[in-house]
């Protein structure tokens, strides 16, 4: 049976997240976990570490799209811009991908497969509207061979991530 971090297990019990550890074949991608668990693509969360000019933020959006960087970057400034200056952040300019070995160093679990928990990361976390219209989301554990599948209004209300419309079709 495949582990997930002690760490992760910790935080899911100490905000009592009713979750389902999903055991599955290896997969890399969110799409290949979709497609092993035999569930619509649009229910399973891709994590993406994005790189926002200085700052690290983490993106959530179904398996079956792509990043908006245009979109995304509005929907930061304008968190950025609510947020007000204690926040201490300016608008971004532009939206980079993190490198895989600052995340290595610095997210627990595998690259590629995030767990997107703001809260356990302590980084901003940001989801696409797209996703929430699902009762339950499948999302990343940190392992290659376990996912968890948790009640999206829970994870809404736990997390507390920033909403917004970034996302696009697969081309």
């Amino acid at each position: 049976m495949a582990k997930i971090s002690a760490k992760l297990v910790n935080y899911l019990e100490k905000n009592k997240y009713k979750h389902d550890v999903i055991e599955h074949r290896t997969t890399y991608t969110a799409w290949d976990t979709a497609q092993t668990e035999k569930v619509k693509p649009q229910e399973v969360g891709k994590t993406l570490v994005l790189k926002a000019d200085n700052s690290v933020v983490l993106a959530v959006l179904p398996s079956n799209r792509n990043l908006d960087k245009q979109k995304f970057l509005k929907t930061l400034n304008a968190w950025r811009k609510k947020a007000g200056k204690k926040a201490g952040e300016k608008s971004a300019k532009k939206v980079e991908w993190a490198k895989e070995a600052w995340m290595k160093k610095n997210i627990p679990g595998k690259v590629g497969a995030v767990p997107p928990f703001s809260g356990l990361l302590k980084l901003p976390l940001f989801i696409d509207a797209l996703l929430v219209k699902n009762k339950k989301i499948y999302l990343g554990s940190g392992e290659y061979t376990v996912s968890l599948r948790v009640n999206t209004n829970q994870y809404m209300k736990v997390e507390n991530p920033v909403k917004g419309s970034f996302s696009m079709k697969k081309n």
